[in-house]
């Protein structure tokens, strides 16, 4: 279902931007907050900058900053200023550790936790604009299974999914994919088990989750992307605001988030089935959310 005759004539106008771009558009999601998904994201954005990729992490938990906190920093200027025609994209992008570049959400802002179409659209245009210089862009999203969080999700070209082996983290990421898979028609899911004590730990989350989506969601497929292990240092380095990787690079934490990182980096863009030449970011903006 789209939104008329105007959807139709932005949509037009946005074929052919960034084709043959090298970008990959990456959304990392849970569905339940306090997995670790905002460190696994600064982490992520981290090492794949350390491999000569240049990331733009977008805060996408709108109304309530995250990862500029996690990493110490200080914005000024954030994402309502960019839906206010305050401010360009350019204007309020900040720097972070190994030079990623990230675009902070705001704090305490009630009006973007609930975007209007016409908002996530120009939101979506401005992001489009300044994409190209980069490899890699991933967005942070909010814990829940809000409008924001699916749109953010459906319009990127991947979904990450972080669980933990906490049943109330595999109910609520099982919900959050039968969302997506049902009202944004997306199919495939990468997953990773964050915060286990062994890889056969995880492998066993991993293989519960899937024998209930392949029961109940018979047409999507959740990829095994990989875990992350246990490490006690973990708030030591969200208390001192600093990236993980970069106070601790030689602990098993960062080990797991480096193969995870060589992995992703490796891989080459694939194209949107179905889609044509059409953006990663336009891919659902025109659904009524």
């Amino acid at each position: 279902m789209y939104l008329g005759d105007q959807a139709t004539t932005l949509k037009r106008m946005a074929y052919g931007k960034m084709s043959g771009s090298n970008l990959r558009v990456l959304a990392v999601s849970s569905g339940k907050g306090g997995v670790g998904k905002t460190n696994f994201v600064a982490n992520l954005a981290y090492a794949l900058s350390k491999r000569g990729k240049k990331v733009l992490v977008v805060d996408a938990d709108l109304g309530l900053n995250n990862i500029d906190i996690l990493l110490g920093l200080a914005p000024q200027k954030h994402i309502g200023h960019v839906l206010a025609g305050e401010s360009n994209v350019e204007d309020i992008i900040l720097r972070g550790p190994a030079d990623i570049h990230i675009l902070p959400a705001g704090d305490g802002l009630q009006e973007l936790t609930q975007l209007q179409s016409e908002k996530k659209m120009l939101l979506m245009d401005e992001l489009d604009r300044v994409s190209q210089g980069y490899d890699f862009l991933i967005f942070d999203t909010g814990a829940g299974v809000s409008t924001n969080v699916t749109y953010f999700c459906s319009a990127a070209h991947e979904t990450i999914l972080i669980a933990t082996t906490e049943p109330t983290s595999l109910t609520d990421v099982y919900a959050l994919m039968k969302i997506l898979h049902t009202k944004h028609a997306q199919k495939h899911f990468r997953m990773v088990i964050n915060s286990v004590s062994s890889e056969r730990e995880a492998q066993g989350v991993y293989r519960n989750l899937t024998a209930v989506t392949d029961r109940f969601l018979k047409d999507i497929s959740v990829e095994y992307l990989g875990y992350i292990l246990q490490d006690p240092n973990v708030p030591k380095a969200v208390r001192q605001q600093k990236a993980f990787l970069e106070l601790y690079p030689f602990s098993k934490f960062s080990g797991c988030l480096n193969e995870l990182a060589e992995k992703i980096s490796k891989e080459k863009p694939s194209p949107l089935s179905g889609e044509g030449d059409q953006p990663y970011f336009w891919r659902s903006a025109f659904q009524v959310q």
